[in-house]
């Protein structure tokens, strides 16, 4: 599957993932974004809720990407540091509802996520980085 400047990788003898590509090939402009958290353009947290942060990661990314002019179709790679694997598996659907709101159902992205032990930032419960690639 080709979509804009990026080709998806999927062996045919693999069974497809869900919500994201297991690889992902691109050619042109690179660009990345440093990793995100749930506070606004002013660095304020607006609450301590764990999907509302997300929201919040997420449309500073779009922020950032639009600053290239570039949207989620061109979002090669995505990862994100969850302090609570728990809570993001618990709260998939409302994961995945804000991502389709802010990102829309762009997932042709090589996705990784990863417990960690702390962030930065106290209030901080997930931080998200991304690579584009804009032709």
């Amino acid at each position: 599957m080709t979509t804009s400047n990026k080709q998806i990788l999927q062996p045919a003898d693999w069974l497809a993932p869900r919500g994201y590509a297991n690889a992902v090939a691109a050619t042109g402009r690179q660009i990345f974004v440093a990793g995100q958290i749930g506070w606004n353009g002013q660095c304020q947290f607006e609450s301590d809720d764990f999907v509302a942060q997300v929201r919040q990661a997420l449309l500073n990314i779009k922020a950032l990407l639009a600053e290239a002019g570039a949207n989620a179709e061109h979002i090669t790679r995505m990862t994100w540091y969850l302090l609570d694997k728990r809570e993001y598996v618990a709260r998939g659907r409302e994961v995945g509802q804000v991502y389709r709101e802010v990102l829309g159902r762009e997932y042709g992205i090589a996705m990784t996520a990863v417990q960690v032990a702390g962030l930065i930032e106290d209030r901080a419960k997930v931080e998200i980085e991304v690579t584009a690639v804009i032709a």
